[in-house]
């Protein structure tokens, strides 16, 4: 069986068993919040299936004599080493899913991190300075509206009171499911950390095209998601003419039509993945249409291009269909550029190629404040946020390895 060195530190368990123990521990959470009619995932934040994963983190945290802390915002943090020395390293993801998302989305980072300690241990190298995995809560957004919410807690990027606030669909607050009151920016604790190294799954076919099991990130694409309402006069689908009717339904699917070909015109990406209808009746013209609206471009520019035309066009849609509409902002990321010293790094330790993403991560929040790199696994599918995500085990022992050697150059020399 071949070995593995992971550069001065001893050799490595066999490559053959590092695929058994990462599908062992794969297959520990792999059934929580299965959905066996999608063969989705429903793991929203601090819901009962996540809360279980958090009870997962926990339990490996302590098989692996790593204190567990938390930072009032719902993130975990499992400490190898003494939290007070500083310069620590941390790695990690999230366990929360979109409706219906893929396994991969997230736990992979958590369970690679893991993985990743054994690795190091098992090579006789110890960390010079904490070596940290951490579990952020809310990145996808999907239960209370703003994606990355415990990272930008953390970082102060979003205030107090408008994150205590946020409800879900069933009127839940976010410091109701949490159980308190955020406790907001931590800067001492974000200060400790110096460097951040977040695997994921990649969500897109580059690594496929490249023939290459892992990737390092180089810059997210500015994104935000913004929320368009349509107001209309609610009436009888059977008695009211066409000419008299002010159908808030027509200007919404006009705005969506616009903001596919908005986002095409500028190589951009537009989507309207969600949307509520009042009174939601089969026979009632609808009094209220909201959708969200999803976009992402390479430049700040072109991103802003893009919202202010979709909004003009919806603005004057809604004056021929004699509805109303007004836009609101809900979440913006801008340009996120990795360090690129670090990411340059990783890169010729790896000997791997350099990616954007369009995708949106926690690392994207900590890199404004935090050296962050990102590590990409390849997906065959190069589909996510869907059941059909995928990677395969050899690959993602690969990713492993490979994170087991960046963790090692950061943190053990």
């Amino acid at each position: 069986m071949q070995r593995r060195d992971v550069g001065g530190g001893g050799e490595h368990l066999a490559e053959a068993d590092l695929t058994d123990r990462f599908r062992t521990l794969w297959d520990e959470i792999a059934p929580i919040g299965r959905d066996d009619r999608s063969g989705g995932y429903l793991r929203y934040a601090l819901t009962e299936p996540e809360l279980r994963l958090r009870e997962w983190f926990r339990d490996q945290a302590g098989r692996r004599g790593m204190p567990v802390t938390e930072d009032g915002n719902g993130n975990l943090f499992a400490w190898w080493g003494e939290p007070a020395a500083g310069g620590a390293v941390l790695t990690g993801s999230h366990f929360d899913s979109v409706p219906h998302g893929g396994a991969y989305d997230g736990p992979l980072g958590i369970v690679s991190a893991f993985l990743a300690v054994d690795e190091l241990r098992a090579a006789g190298v110890a960390p010079a300075r904490p070596l940290v995995v951490g579990a952020f809560v809310e990145e996808e957004g999907a239960r209370f509206g703003v994606p990355c919410l415990g990272s930008r807690l953390l970082t102060g990027e979003i205030a107090v009171d408008r994150a205590a606030g946020l409800r879900d669909a069933a009127g839940v607050s976010f410091a109701e499911a949490l159980g308190a009151r955020p406790a907001g920016a931590r800067p001492e604790l974000v200060g400790s950390f110096a460097a951040f190294v977040e695997l994921h799954v990649e969500q897109g076919r580059a690594l496929v095209d490249g023939d290459a099991p892992v990737a390092v990130a180089s810059a997210i694409w500015p994104h935000g998601r913004w929320r368009f309402e349509f107001t209309g006069e609610g009436n009888h689908a059977g008695t009211t003419r066409m000419a008299d009717r002010r159908d808030p339904m027509l200007t919404y699917a006009f705005t969506v039509l616009a903001a596919n070909k908005e986002a095409r015109l500028r190589g951009a990406h537009a989507t309207v993945g969600r949307v509520s209808v009042e009174p939601n009746a089969t026979n009632a013209i609808p009094s209220k249409v909201t959708g969200w609206l999803d976009a992402r471009a390479a430049e700040p520019d072109t991103l802003t291009g893009l919202v202010d035309a979709v909004r003009a066009k919806a603005a004057e849609r809604a004056r021929r269909d004699g509805t109303e509409v007004a836009l609101t902002e809900e979440s913006a990321t801008p340009l996120v550029a990795f360090d690129g010293g670090l990411a340059g790094r990783l890169a010729a330790l790896l000997d791997a190629p350099v990616l954007p993403t369009g995708a949106g991560h926690d690392a994207g929040v900590l890199a404004a404040h935090v050296p962050t790199a990102m590590l990409f696994v390849r997906n065959p599918t190069g589909v996510s946020h869907s059941p059909a995500e995928s990677a395969t085990d050899a690959d993602c022992a690969a990713g492993v390895t490979a994170l087991a050697r960046v963790l090692e150059e950061l943190a053990c020399r």
